[in-house]
């Protein structure tokens, strides 16, 4: 059993405290996963990296999310995970070596080549065994390690009784998925995209097809009627929120939450929930309770139907949507706070979404609870008065009684 608490001042404590690791699609959502709490981020660079859909990093920009990361004692993964084909192979080592001369802290590799050229090269930077390999057992962890890897991020099927199993038998770093979408094959293992658009899964050109719309036959019978739901194979989406005490207590690395293509609001909703929620059990785990706020803050990020994964055992009708789309954002993202002016009252703000003179506003941040405030008055960049803010990535100022601080952000309340 892993050692993760102590007692301090008469009072357990954890002292192993999990890595919060973030994905982002973009720098700006990069930011804003630091800022809102997350330890680590990881990012796709313009190469040798799946979810090719995503808005992937240059070399630039991974030095920009190094140097601001480090101003957060935050680190930087970056995923080299496609797998390898021969015309794959030019230019694999000076990427690498550019990633470590950038000051990279971690690499995510699914092709057993990227593995040992990494370390054959000698490279600063650590090599984290991707989920595209599916690893489910002490015994490939073993293997991996024996590769002098650093860390295995295990599949989304691995349970918490073997979970347990696993961190008995390994001191490896191991890397657990705690929120995201499922896929509905095993990790790395689906070939789906390939055969349906010819679009290579393993290589970052997953076309999604799960959820796509399929009629259903038997033999040559249609099945599916004219006024049938269409049917999709699409999952729930996984949330552990409800479990992060007990894999805290196992003494799991790190935590990852799934999700480099989804939106700003997202990230820092996700980002700063599980936050919160790590940092208040790990002060005081024995007199820590449980309440629905993290549950009810999860629930107001765009996503579809939440479950909880191979969790318990493997997932069965239950938490399946089938035909049903279910994506049931709860308050809609409107605003984010740019500048605040303690004397005048006024905010500074980015309009993302509409919202109107009387809106009442939810505001989260990394830095305070959250607050309510009805809007009174909106100016635009004139400091005109208008009624309405209905100009996406307009800078706007409005009234607010309320203290605000940068990079907060601003829901609309859905009554």
């Amino acid at each position: 059993m892993r050692n993760v608490s102590q007692i301090i001042d008469g009072k357990r404590q954890i002292i192993k405290k999990p890595e919060l690791l973030a994905p982002a699609g973009n720098l700006e959502k990069l930011k804003i996963a630091i800022i809102y709490g997350a330890d680590a981020v990881f990012i796709g660079g313009k190469e040798f990296s799946l979810r090719s859909q995503a808005s992937n990093f240059t070399l630039d920009d991974i030095l920009e999310a190094v140097e601001f990361a480090n101003q957060y004692h935050a680190k930087i993964h970056v995923t080299c995970n496609i797998i390898l084909h021969q015309d794959n192979l030019a230019g694999i080592k000076e990427y690498l070596q550019a990633l470590d001369d950038i000051g990279v802290s971690a690499i995510i590799v699914a092709d057993p080549y990227i593995m040992i050229l990494a370390k054959e090269m000698n490279l600063k930077l650590e090599v984290h065994v991707s989920t595209q390999l599916s690893t489910l057992n002490s015994k490939a962890i073993q293997f991996y390690q024996n590769m002098g890897m650093d860390r295995v991020v295990l599949g989304r099927e691995v349970t918490y009784d073997n979970l347990k199993d696993i961190l008995n038998a390994t001191d490896m770093d191991i890397e657990y998925f705690i929120h995201g979408a499922m896929c509905i094959h095993y990790s790395g293992r689906c070939m789906l995209s390939n055969y349906l658009a010819l679009r290579d899964a393993n290589r970052g050109g997953c076309s999604q097809s799960c959820r796509w719309y399929y009629d259903l036959y038997q033999d040559d019978t249609l099945l599916t009627k004219e006024d049938d739901m269409p049917f999709t194979m699409s999952s729930k989406d996984m949330a552990l929120v409800n479990h992060i005490g007990e894999l805290i207590e196992l003494g799991v690395d790190s935590f990852k939450i799934e999700g480099r293509m989804k939106s700003l609001h997202y990230i820092a909703t996700v980002v700063s929930t599980y936050r919160k929620l790590i940092d208040n059990y790990c002060e005081d785990p024995d007199h820590f309770t449980m309440d629905d706020f993290y549950t009810k803050e999860l629930e107001k990020a765009a996503n579809r139907a939440l479950c909880h994964g191979f969790f318990y055992d493997h997932p069965g009708v239950n938490e399946q949507l089938y035909n049903i789309r279910d994506e049931h954002p709860t308050q809609e993202f409107v605003m984010r706070v740019v500048d605040y002016d303690e004397e005048s009252h006024i905010a500074t703000i980015e309009q993302r979404n509409y919202f109107k003179v009387g809106d009442k506003i939810e505001i989260f941040s990394p830095n305070h609870s959250n607050l309510f405030f009805t809007v009174k008055k909106i100016y635009n960049e004139d400091k005109e008065e208008v009624d309405v803010a209905n100009h996406p990535m307009e800078i706007l100022y409005i009234e607010c009684d309320q203290y605000v601080t940068k990079n907060d952000m601003g829901r609309k309340v859905i009554r």
